[in-house]
């Protein structure tokens, strides 16, 4: 049964904002307020926030709340302009949080009056939570009609798509990116089922992804992150759909770790390999994801100890011998030539730099 989404982040009163904890997800629901520019800082790094729309909101709102705490004196542009920074400086990978604080901060530092100041930086903020939402409704409806072409070909029988990470509402805002085909065609009333990845090191595929889709009443199957090249070799996989932290205006993608790899598998066994973004995920100045897409790498901690619940609370395990060394690099970058296409709130379009800009001709150089 279908349950009605509560927004992952939102305006709670002056100077606080209120953010699902998605760390704690699906086992305990928490709430946490953002009252300090440290505290976005905060929920950015350790992933109380995540997902590329998600966290160009989260960064709008670091705007809002430096705005509401700088002092009113002769230093206050400057300090905006550095705590912005901060903010922007949070996660290296993502291009929206750039995206959101850049266009925030100068349409604020347009204003000069403290009051004015603050009412632009709630109203961008606002403004970017509705056009991020906006846009992955539209990347659900766009995305409708490739599910709808294989339900056809298989004569209504179950359409299989593998998805990789959390690309939903909890890392969009609304509807999401790889998930919003997905819930416009099981509203649509096309029989859909999603392999799950895991998504190690920290299982936001089993976590998160399984969670959402459950509350949607979306049939789904927990698979571990190696299972989906067998599941593509036996029949068993339609078509994926990942979404992304930051593509190039050519076509080359950085997804969670681990989206190459599926990437690879899908190409091997002729099965269409689809990335769903909304235009504030391309990175509009670089052509080579391989050289220019910085990887951030996170504390191996997230490697050497798992997440669970037990006997009623949320734990930690350590997994691997204790002086053993480890590494956790988040994202990998998948080429362009193993892209079958992008999902936009513009329309569908191949992997390729001429037919990207053909759906966003504004920016062509």
């Amino acid at each position: 049964m279908k349950e009605k989404n509560q927004k992952p982040i939102w305006f709670k009163e002056d100077g606080i904002v209120c953010a699902i904890d998605q760390r704690r997800l699906p086992h305990e629901f928490t709430v946490l307020e953002l009252k300090t520019v440290d505290d976005v800082i905060h929920a950015l790094k350790t992933m109380v926030v995540r997902g590329a729309p998600l966290i160009g909101l989260s960064g709008a709102w670091g705007v809002y709340i430096a705005v509401f705490s700088a002092p009113v004196s002769e230093n206050r542009e400057e300090y905006i302009k550095s705590e912005c920074l901060r903010v922007k400086n949070a996660r290296p990978t993502a291009v929206n949080l750039a995206w959101a604080v850049d266009m925030c901060l100068e349409a604020v530092l347009e204003e000069k009056d403290p009051a004015s100041q603050l009412r632009i930086a709630k109203e961008k903020a606002l403004w970017v939570d509705d056009y991020e939402s906006e846009n992955c409704r539209k990347i659900g409806v766009n995305g409708l009609d490739i599910i709808k072409k294989i339900s056809e070909a298989k004569k209504g029988k179950t359409v299989n798509i593998l998805t990789h990470c959390n690309a939903g509402w909890l890392a969009c805002i609304a509807h999401g990116t790889a998930t919003a085909p997905v819930y416009a065609a099981f509203d649509a009333g096309i029989d859909v089922h999603v392999w799950v990845d895991e998504t190690r090191p920290l299982n936001q595929g089993s976590r998160l992804t399984a969670w959402e889709l459950g509350k949607h009443g979306v049939k789904h199957t927990v698979i571990a992150d190696n299972t989906g090249g067998h599941l593509m070799q036996h029949g068993m996989v339609d078509m994926v759909i990942v979404g992304t932290d930051r593509t190039t205006r050519a076509g080359d993608v950085a997804n969670k770790i681990g989206t190459y790899l599926k990437a690879l598998a899908a190409k091997d066994n002729g099965i269409p390999f689809y990335v769903a973004l909304p235009s504030s995920t391309f990175d509009w100045t670089i052509t080579d994801g391989l050289k220019d897409i910085p990887i951030e790498e996170r504390n191996p901690d997230e490697i050497r100890y798992v997440q669970g619940f037990n006997d009623g609370r949320i734990i930690s395990v350590l997994v691997p011998p204790e002086n053993s060394p480890a590494a956790d690099y988040a994202f990998d970058v998948t080429p362009a030539r193993l892209v079958t296409g992008f999902i936009t709130e513009n329309g569908v379009c191949g992997a390729s730099e001429k037919e990207i800009l053909s759906l966003f001709p504004d920016k062509k150089r």
